[in-house]
C-alpha cells in the first residue's frame, strides 16, 4: 500500500510517503534531498521527498492526503534513482474510505463493549472489523476505513487486535469523518441503504456526505 501526505505550511515543501507501520527501531537515511526509512529488518517504512516541488508539480496536489497517479509515482521513482537509492514505490495501492455492509456483529469473547463484525468492503470483499460502537448492528450501511486508510486527523489505519481479535480495519463516525454537525457522541455513521453501492469509494468531501448531516431550516 501507498499512503501519502502533502501538508506544506506545516511541513514545508515535503511530501511524505508511508508504505508500513514505524516502530523505534527504524533507521533513516538521507541524501540528495530525500529521507529513506527502513526497519529493523531492512524493509521500506516510508520515504520523505525533502523538496517534493523538484519532483513534481506541487500546484497540482491536493493539501492532506494526496492520491498520486502512475505517472507521478513513476517521476518519484526515477528521482529515487537519481538520488542514488535502489528502493521504488512500484505497484503499491493507494487505500481510500469505502462504503460497507455490516453482514454481521457478535458479541467479542472478551470484551461487554465490543462487537465482532463481518463487514463487506466490495464485491467478494469481507474482513472482520472489531467495533466499539454503541449502536453497531447487522445490516447497516456504513463507512469503512480499510487497512491502510489515512483518517483527515492524520491517524493511519494498521492490521491491529483488539483484546486477542484480529481487526482488519475501521468502522468509522461521522465526527470522525469532520462531517458538518455531526454527533459528539459515539457512534458509527450508518448510510442510507440508497446512499451508494458496497464498495464505492467515500469521499468525505463530497456534497452527499457533507449533506448526511444537514441541518433543515423551519
Amino acid at each position: 500500500m501507498l499512503i501519502t501526505s502533502y501538508n506544506p505550511q506545516a511541513l514545508g515543501d515535503v511530501l511524505i510517503t508511508i508504505v508500513s507501520p514505524s516502530s523505534e527501531n527504524d533507521v533513516a537515511e538521507t541524501k540528495n534531498g530525500v529521507t529513506v526509512i527502513t526497519n529493523s529488518t531492512g524493509e521500506l517504512v516510508g520515504i520523505n521527498f525533502l523538496e517534493i516541488s523538484k519532483v513534481l508539480e506541487v500546484s497540482n496536489l491536493a493539501q492532506g492526503q494526496v492520491f498520486l497517479t502512475a505517472s507521478q509515482v513513476d517521476q518519484l521513482n526515477q528521482y529515487l534513482k537519481t538520488a542514488g537509492f535502489e528502493v521504488t514505490l512500484n505497484g503499491l495501492e493507494q487505500v481510500k474510505l469505502v462504503v460497507g455492509y455490516v453482514r454481521s456483529a457478535e458479541a467479542h469473547p472478551d470484551s461487554d463493549h465490543l462487537q465482532v463484525t463481518v463487514t463487506e468492503v466490495g464485491p467478494d470483499q469481507v474482513v472482520q472489523i472489531v467495533s466499539g460502537s454503541p449502536n453497531m448492528q447487522a445490516n447497516i450501511k456504513v463507512v469503512v476505513a480499510q487497512v491502510g486508510t489515512m483518517m483527515p486527523n492524520g491517524l493511519i489505519i494498521w492490521p491491529g487486535e483488539l483484546r486477542g481479535v484480529t481487526s482488519n480495519g475501521m468502522i468509522v463516525s461521522g465526527r470522525e469523518l469532520q462531517l458538518p454537525n455531526a454527533p459528539k457522541q459515539p457512534g458509527a455513521l450508518i448510510l442510507p441503504n440508497d446512499f451508494a453501492p458496497v464498495g464505492t469509494i467515500f469521499d468525505p468531501h463530497s456534497l452527499a456526505a457533507q449533506s448526511l448531516f444537514s441541518v433543515s431550516k423551519a
